[in-house]
This record gives C-alpha cells, sequence and structure tokens, in this order.
C-alpha cells in the first residue's frame, strides 16, 4: 500500500489548516461530550463545559493562525483534565514524564490508540510522518498524532472509570528517577481493561479513519472531513 502514490500526491500538496482545525474542533467537542457523561456535574464541571463551547466557538470564527489553534488546544486540555480526574491528585497533564501514576497510565493508553491508528492508516497508504497540523518533525509520525486526538476520551473515560473501581492505584507504580513506572506484573491487567475500551469501538475508529481516507481522496472542504463521537 505504501504505492499509493496519488495519495501521498495530495498528502503533500495539502498546505492548509482547515483539516487540522476540524480535527481540533472534533477533539474539543469530545472532550466536552466526556465530561458531560458524568451523572452527577457539579458546577466546575459544568463551568467546564461552558468554557469548552467557548473554545469550540473560537475554532469556528475566522480563520485562526497554527500558534492559535494550539492555544485553544491547550488551554481545553487544562480545563478537560482538570474535572476528568477531579477526583484524583491531579497535577496536569504531562505526556511522557510520568510525574503521577495517572500521567503514566495515560502514556500507556495513547500508545495503544497510537499503534492501531497507524496499522489502519498504513493499509490506505498514508505517508503516516507527513500530518495536517502536527508539524513533520524526524521519526515522528504527526499525521498518527493529528487522528488520535478525536479518540483520546475514549480512554480518559476508562482509566477514570478504572480508578473509582480500584483497577488502576497508586500503588500499582513504582518510582525510578522520580518516574512513576507501572510494575512489571501488573502489565497484563491494565493492557486488558484500556485495550477492553479501545476493542469496544474498534469498527467505529475503522469507519472514521475510512472517511478521512474516502475524503482526502475525493478532496473534500474540511468541514465535509468525518467526525468521529463520543457516545
Amino acid at each position: 500500500m505504501e504505492g499509493n502514490t496519488l495519495l501521498r500526491s495530495y498528502q503533500y500538496r495539502y498546505d492548509d489548516l482547515g483539516i487540522g482545525i476540524h480535527v481540533i474542533k472534533n477533539k474539543i467537542k469530545n472532550q466536552r461530550e466526556a465530561l458531560n457523561t458524568f451523572r452527577n456535574k457539579p458546577a466546575a464541571v459544568k463551568k467546564a463545559i461552558a468554557q469548552l463551547d467557548a473554545h469550540i466557538e473560537k475554532l469556528e470564527l475566522g480563520n485562526p493562525e497554527l500558534t492559535e489553534i494550539l492555544g485553544i488546544e491547550g488551554s481545553s486540555a487544562r480545563i478537560y483534565f482538570a474535572q476528568m480526574f477531579d477526583e484524583a491528585d491531579w497535577k496536569g497533564r504531562k505526556p511522557r514524564i510520568k510525574n503521577d501514576y495517572i500521567n503514566s497510565t495515560l502514556d500507556i493508553a495513547y500508545m495503544q490508540i497510537f499503534h492501531l491508528v497507524d496499522a489502519i492508516l498504513g493499509i490506505y497508504g498514508f505517508d503516516t510522518y507527513y500530518g495536517v497540523l502536527h508539524k513533520c518533525f524526524y521519526m515522528r509520525k504527526s499525521l498518527v498524532c493529528d487522528l488520535i486526538e478525536p479518540l483520546r476520551p475514549i480512554v480518559d473515560l476508562c482509566i477514570r472509570k478504572a480508578i473509582h473501581l480500584g483497577q488502576c492505584k497508586e500503588e500499582d507504580f513504582e518510582i525510578i528517577n522520580h518516574r512513576y513506572l507501572l510494575e512489571w506484573g501488573k502489565n497484563p491487567e491494565y493492557i486488558a481493561f484500556i485495550m477492553k475500551a479501545i476493542l469496544d469501538r474498534k469498527d467505529d475508529i475503522f469507519l472514521y479513519l475510512q472517511g478521512y481516507y474516502r475524503s482526502f481522496m475525493k478532496q473534500k472542504k474540511p468541514s465535509e472531513f468525518p467526525v468521529f463521537e463520543i457516545r
């Protein structure tokens, strides 16, 4: 499938932020919907949902530059995570630093989605190193980084639930050089509950990426690209 030269020619010629804005807007909408699934919503959660709505509106108005898009995404993430893990000692999302057990678990979970999306995109022949929002960077699969964004709340909700059920807890981690690392014997348990959440949506994930491929090949407008929904 690496011989899909027409697809790759479209990728290399694409030089716009429209699709990237569409993807980030989808991500923030899913963050909003994830918070909206909470049965009992305190005032802080309702306020966060309203703030995310305002951020979505900012993306829909005008043509924001890349720095503004990233600023809106970052602000949304801070608002969202503070409520997603409000019952834990949450200190902020810090990818790959593993400064607490939740961040470490999120790294594990996002990597599982990353590999699934990478495999599906490879079926269609995408150059997964060439994204529409994340800048091209040596050895970084920027397109995969782009398209996992709307999918992240799947595992965020999964981990929140696992914390409530006692499946994910600080005692399962050991601290080495100030980094929380999951104990080796606990790996199967964590992969099991994370992968169940992902595979429960495997058909929807496949159809979302298939729709992205078809939209890209037909050179559709960004607004006509598929949207992944959190149920």
